[in-house]
């Protein structure tokens, strides 16, 4: 009966072994999803931020194209002041190509004739809602013709 009982111990504890294995198991498969669901989350954040920056890189480079193109039209320099162009082609080329590359973008420059001060403002809305500007300062040498 003795060695009966000792035949005994070790299947009860190797029993009890398994519950606790099972425990560490949900455990670690707990910690796995709250990794996944971090990960999850850095991407959302990474692709927001990526997408915000693309976003404002191309308003940079509108706002440049913009200066480029009042330089090579400053006989038609009033005409880009505000938020209309007045029948200027290269101007509604520009305003048009803004409002197709930005979600909702809008291009105005507000022009100083005196000094040739020229600001230059691209605004865009998000899809998530948000509503971003960028503005940029220039001066253009009036024209002497």
């Amino acid at each position: 009966m003795n060695s009966t009982k000792r035949l005994n111990r070790p299947l009860r504890s190797s029993r009890d072994s398994r519950g606790i294995a099972l425990i560490e198991v949900l455990v670690a498969l707990l910690v796995f999803m709250l990794g996944v669901l971090g990960l999850i989350g850095l991407q959302t954040s990474m692709t927001k931020a990526e997408t915000d920056s693309k976003f404002r890189a191309d308003a940079a480079y509108l706002a440049n194209e913009g200066v480029a193109r009042l330089w090579a039209d400053r006989v038609n320099m009033a005409a880009y002041d505000g938020d209309s162009c007045e029948g200027v082609t290269r101007c509604q080329e520009w305003r048009n190509r803004t409002s197709s590359v930005l979600p909702n973008g809008t291009a105005t420059m507000a022009i100083d004739a005196a000094t040739g001060d020229v600001a230059v403002t691209i605004e865009w809305k998000v899809p998530s809602g948000d509503t971003h500007r960028y503005v940029t300062h220039t001066t253009v040498a009036r024209n002497t013709d």
